[in-house]
């Protein structure tokens, strides 16, 4: 799996207890979505390795409690601290003008005077207000 066709869900951050489980901190806003996941992506060494998920529950409204089946200490050991990802084709579809923040990444921005504001680098969702981050002149605004 390419990194390029999965979407960011969350981080592990944490063991849980002494079982072999950890808690993924979830990066969306609709964390109800993920409740019954069989397997995810963990990045390790910039590569995507497939981690299959024996059981799910819910930690907090916004993180997961995963057991992994074959639970090893070497295996939880290795996804902590780690970025997990879902491929793109999970996500639910979308209606009317809503969109994915991945999606609009290398879209040009212009302002109410047609004038050419430079282009969407990403998203900053971690404010109160998200903002996209563009690149114009090769400045960042």
């Amino acid at each position: 799996m390419r990194k390029e066709d999965c979407y960011l869900l969350g981080k592990i951050t944490r063991r849980h207890g002494l079982a072999g489980n950890v808690i993924l901190k979830l990066d969306t806003d609709q964390p109800e979505l993920y409740n019954k996941l069989e397997s995810i992506f963990v990045e390790i060494n910039g590569l995507l390795v497939p981690f299959f998920i024996a059981k799910t529950t819910r930690s907090k409204t916004d993180a997961l409690n995963i057991l992994f089946k074959n639970s090893t200490e070497a295996l939880v050991d290795q996804s902590l601290g780690k970025n997990v990802y879902l491929p793109l084709s999970t996500l639910p579809k979308l209606s009317g003008k809503q969109f994915y923040y991945h999606e609009v990444i290398g879209f040009t921005v212009f302002d109410q005077e047609n004038n050419n504001c430079g282009i969407i680098e990403s998203v900053n969702d971690q404010t109160a207000q998200n903002y996209f981050v563009t690149n114009f002149g090769g400045k960042k605004l």
